[in-house]
């Protein structure tokens, strides 16, 4: 779905209506800016920690991929995350020692899957809703409105945060 001829516009994109458009147009930058960023990455690579609390660039990898799969389940099913979807996403949502003690031994194509798998699904289900869809609102953090534009910008806007961490543990190789 990323048109590298069209990375760098945000634009109307077929089979999608044009809010949605460019919100995935979006999501596609940061996407293809965090494959640039973990290119060639040996699986000693993603698990190094620069320090006893740190995260993994292979955790934070995951990590994009289970809060993408958190809010599909969120704002398109509308209920939380089961007990058994828990059991295998917490590690990469939570970070921290569950995801130092388990999110390793992995190759770079480990994480790209499951990011392109979980991708491949929110495209799927964009192409059933609208642009009003977007503005469907509901309590979020701290007990205030958000609206699902907002969720949506949120799961590739901490991917850009997180992708800010990736570069600078590569340089500490």
């Amino acid at each position: 779905m990323i048109n590298m001829d069209n990375i760098y516009l945000i634009t109307d994109i077929p089979e999608f209506t044009p809010q949605i458009s460019r919100l995935i147009s979006m999501m596609n930058y940061a996407r293809h800016t965090t494959i640039e960023a973990t290119k060639d990455l040996s699986v000693d690579e993603l698990d190094y920690l620069l320090d006893s609390e740190s995260n993994s660039i292979g955790a934070l990898l995951l990590h994009f991929a289970a809060v993408e799969y958190a809010y599909q389940v969120e704002t398109f099913e509308g209920r939380h995350l089961s007990e058994e979807e828990l059991a295998v996403w917490r590690p990469a949502l939570n970070l921290g020692e569950e995801g130092r003690d388990k999110i390793k031994g992995n190759d770079l194509n480990f994480y790209l899957d499951k990011m392109n798998e979980v991708r491949q699904r929110t495209y799927e289900l964009f192409q059933g809703v609208n642009d009003d869809w977007l503005y469907k609102q509901e309590e979020f953090w701290y007990n205030k409105q958000a609206n699902y534009y907002f969720m949506w910008y949120h799961v590739f806007e901490d991917e850009i945060n997180h992708r800010g961490q990736i570069r600078m543990i590569r340089k500490r190789f």
